[in-house]
């Protein structure tokens, strides 16, 4: 109640305090770390969702996902209603249904599976096997997709009615809440994630990393009732699922969901008036360059530049980047079109959100501010010593004498690091340090009082667009073109993606490929985001002395700028 109705100086000290009771032991027990779905009862009427079938209030979504409870229950053939873990995947539209989805599946006891739609059917099969899913829930316009897989898969497929009918999912009989009691350490939601080996991971978070992560959220940004999120991004990651869904579900504020990023449309709801009221919005750099691209081609008079500045200023309260390095030239032009300061954080599907600038005072251009409540971050040298450089909390970061400003990987630990990688033990080990901190693979620095992320400590993990591609992967799809005998794949720097995804590929002799001849070909294959955008063809692919491909040496030979 106080940050909704008090001057942003006593604002400023209630989420300071809030930080440090949340700090405390009893951070891992907050609220007994019960699922978002337990808070719609209370909210009732209050609009939960807008879509583009129409507005959700919580119990209207509170009361479709207990009905599909049912169905889910029937298929599994589970008398008792607890699913005891087993993994249940969905595809769904960006709408309510895929609220109705994630809940149905946490009320029964499961681990929900969230599916990409732009997933190619290869991507969506090993997902669904490798997670080991035994019930499939199909959206309304993606029945077919899942149909098709669930057959090949010998699974069943649960078909969801279009978001307009969620209400005919209500049990006749209302059926009882859930009785499960001992949410905090089950298992809640499985979202992969590509690793820099291998095929793309399963990371596993339990009930309890997803409440410390939205509860760290929901302190440190100010998040109330009163808030309406602006919904643009893919609802298979994090940065969708918990930053722009869980936490406003969780306090009662409104979610407007749009299908897809469409830059007209956004801009025509940041400047709406109170009917289309939104005063909070987050995105990845790419999707604010695009924003910026648009602006200059289409509100070109000087009245109206000043009103959209006006507008901005006086309904929007939070504007936030991440998933990406923000370039400053984005994070100066969106300021002086918007008159907003973009809060920039740092996150990953692992952790989480980890570090941010601050809600209230001074935000440091291309830092990524400091540790959330409940978050403990290090930074530890990493070439032949793990020496701690720094090591930080909410409250305040030490630094090792004569080590200001030294580069190292960082490390994380507390409540909204994951569990694991789904049944990959090894890889889970290797994923930690031996006293029990998460290595990010991300290289970062402390200095002038923020953390800085450097980039990745390896070269093969490219961050493009929003999302964290690995060039290994990449490659293997590449390498079964029947016209390429080798393929390295590198990041290079770009201003509106942050990084293309290029490929340095070697022919077959007398073989002939272009750029568009390879994203024809990979649209098949490969995922939207992971296909190259740049191609360098080579006769030979360059090697050093130990026969190895060195991917910094091809960025400074072919892209020395």
């Amino acid at each position: 109640i106080l940050v909704r109705v008090v001057p942003a100086r006593v604002k400023l000290l209630v989420c300071f305090l809030t930080s440090l009771i949340l700090q405390g032991d009893s951070f891992n027990h907050y609220a007994t770390c019960l699922p978002v779905f337990s808070r719609a009862p209370g909210f009732g009427e209050k609009l939960a969702v807008v879509d583009a079938s129409g507005s959700h209030t919580y119990r209207d979504l509170y009361e479709s996902s207990l009905g599909l409870t049912g169905s889910i229950a029937q298929q599994l053939h589970c008398d008792s209603g607890d699913l005891q873990g087993r993994r249940v995947s969905f595809l769904c539209a960006n709408d309510a249904s895929y609220v109705v989805a994630q809940w149905a599946i946490w009320m029964c006891g499961g681990i929900a599976v969230p599916l990409y739609r732009k997933h190619p059917p290869a991507e969506l099969e090993y997902i669904i096997s490798d997670s080991q899913s035994s019930l499939l829930v199909a959206g309304d316009s993606y029945v077919d997709t899942l149909r098709h897989l669930a057959h090949k898969l010998g699974l069943p497929c649960l078909q969801l009615p279009a978001s307009c009918n969620l209400a005919s999912l209500k049990a006749s009989e209302m059926q009882l809440s859930p009785t499960i009691d001992d949410w905090a350490d089950r298992p809640a939601m499985i979202v992969y994630t590509s690793g820099t080996t291998g095929r793309p991971k399963g990371v596993l978070s339990s009930h309890r990393n997803l409440h410390a992560m939205v509860q760290a959220l929901v302190t440190e940004w100010g998040w109330s009732q009163d808030d309406v999120i602006l919904h643009t991004l893919p609802l298979h990651h994090v940065h969708g699922i918990v930053n722009k869904l869980l936490c406003p579900l969780w306090v009662g504020a409104t979610c407007r969901m749009l299908p897809d990023f469409q830059p007209h449309k956004v801009w025509e709801y940041l400047l709406s008036g109170e009917t289309s009221r939104v005063n909070v919005f987050m995105a990845v750099p790419t999707v604010y360059s695009k924003l910026i691209e648009y602006y200059e081609k289409q509100f070109t008079k000087p009245h109206v530049q000043d009103f959209v500045r006006a507008v901005c200023q006086e309904k929007i309260r939070l504007m936030v980047s991440g998933s990406a390095a923000l370039p400053l030239p984005t994070l100066q032009r969106w300021e002086e079109i918007t008159g907003h300061t973009l809060l920039e954080r740092y996150g990953m599907t692992e952790i989480g959100m980890a570090l941010s600038n601050p809600l209230y005072g001074p935000r440091v251009p291309g830092a990524v501010g400091n540790p959330l409540p409940g978050v403990e971050v290090r930074i530890a040298m990493t070439a032949s010593s793990n020496t701690t450089i720094a090591e930080g909390t909410c409250r305040k970061t030490q630094v090792r004498p004569g080590m200001e400003g030294k580069e190292g990987e960082l490390l994380v630990r507390g409540p909204c690091v994951f569990k694991e990688y789904w049944n990959r033990p090894q890889e889970t080990k290797e994923a930690f340090t031996a006293d029990g901190w998460f290595k990010t693979g991300d290289t970062a620095v402390y200095r002038d009082g923020v953390y800085w992320i450097m980039g990745r400590t390896s070269v093969d993990i490219i961050k493009s667009g929003g999302y964290k591609i690995s060039a290994l992967e990449v490659e293997r799809h590449l390498l079964a073109h029947p016209d390429i005998t080798d393929v390295a794949v590198i990041g290079t720097r770009d201003a509106t993606w942050g990084q293309r995804v290029t490929a340095v590929v070697q022919l077959k002799k007398g073989k002939s490929l272009s750029l568009e001849e390879l994203k024809t070909w990979a649209r098949e294959r490969m995922t939207s985001y992971m296909i190259p955008t740049g191609l360098v063809l080579v006769n030979e692919m360059p090697r050093n002395q130990m026969g190895k491909v060195n991917k910094k040496d091809l960025l400074k030979q072919f892209f020395p700028s």
